[in-house]
């Protein structure tokens, strides 16, 4: 069984810090992506809503910033993730199908994105922002569409947005995907 720095170089990227860089400024585009699709749909969740969610008043960019700043932090998060032997491991698998096979380590990266984005929808809005909301008592927040279409939109383009721009910005070689099982 390979371990886990193999499985790592397998793409390029063991002990690289380049995926710091890559997920803040991926998460920072997928959240500005998703910021235009929110103030497309109703530009008060950015101007209200979110700064409501920590009790600060809608002054200015505000919301832009609190929501470019989680953009980062939900970045840097998927960029640790990504790069670690688990996840690494299923990403850099050789696949069974044929389709999945012909993919490389940068599609399956940008789906990881994707899937990633669903999740956080699936998370944060859906389960952890309605107790937050009753918890601070943010009557501004508790507008703010959670389980709407439009926020699982948003939730999705962030990720594809992430996973697009930490696939660009990473070293993850040219070598096809290998089987972290192979020894």
């Amino acid at each position: 069984m390979a371990s886990d720095t193999e499985n790592t170089s397998i793409v390029g990227i063991s002990s690289s810090w380049g995926w710091p860089i890559g997920g803040a400024l991926g998460g920072a585009l997928g959240a500005a992506a998703f910021g235009l699709l929110m103030w497309i749909f109703d530009p008060d969740v950015l101007a209200s809503a979110i700064p409501a969610i920590y009790g600060l008043e809608p002054i200015g960019v505000v919301g832009w910033g609190i929501h470019i700043a989680h953009g980062i932090v939900l970045g840097l998060v998927f960029g640790f993730l990504v790069t670690r032997g688990p996840i690494l491991g299923i990403v850099a698998t050789s696949a069974e199908t044929d389709a999945l096979s012909r993919t490389g380590i940068a599609f399956r990266v940008v789906a990881a994105g994707f899937v990633f984005g669903l999740a956080i929808w699936a998370i944060l809005p859906v389960l952890v922002l309605p107790v937050w909301v009753e918890a601070i008592g943010a009557q501004a927040a508790a507008d703010f569409p959670a389980a709407a279409v439009e926020s699982m939109l948003g939730h999705l383009l962030f990720g594809l947005v992430l996973g697009i721009v930490f696939a660009a910005t990473i070293d993850l070689g040219d070598r096809p995907a290998q089987s972290p099982f192979e020894e």
